[in-house]
């Protein structure tokens, strides 16, 4: 599977926003777009879907920007993904054009609805709180390693 650029700058920033969510202050999409080298133009567009989704808070004004909706523990990675890459969640197409049904009935239940199925059971079970966790134990991974 192949995530975009789009719904991999999604997760960046969203665990970018869980870093500061205990702050409780709105962070703009021109520090989000320097911190992680994202071009602006394309975070607007990532935070649109976002906001739509309900998954971010817009803040109006002089010191707005953007807040999560919701607890980084309650923020799945598959809440992130479906809000912005739409074809995550589409089925699979028939293999052979509604020619042999029986073929495309047999792919469908053995590989393509447990691969779904699989994804998106995965997903679910990530948090941004889960993705916060892992980015700290990396951290200290590097600092160790630094230290060698």
């Amino acid at each position: 599977m192949k995530i975009s650029a789009k719904g991999r700058y999604g997760l960046a920033a969203m665990t970018h926003l869980a870093m500061n969510y205990a702050s409780d202050t709105p962070i703009t999409i021109i520090s989000i777009s320097e911190k992680l080298g994202i071009s602006k133009i394309y975070l607007e567009q990532v935070f649109s879907l976002l906001k739509r989704a309900k998954l971010v808070l817009s803040i109006k004004g002089s010191q707005g920007g953007y807040q999560l909706a919701r607890a980084p523990k309650n923020i799945s990675a598959y809440d992130i993904l479906t809000a912005i890459e739409l074809s995550l969640v589409e089925e699979t197409s028939s293999s052979t054009n509604g020619k042999v049904p029986s073929l495309d009935d047999a792919l469908e239940a053995i590989i393509y609805q447990p691969i779904n199925d699989a994804l998106k059971e995965t997903l679910q079970n990530v948090s941004l709180a889960d993705v916060l966790t892992e980015t700290e134990n990396k951290r200290q991974d590097e600092t160790m390693m630094y230290f060698i």
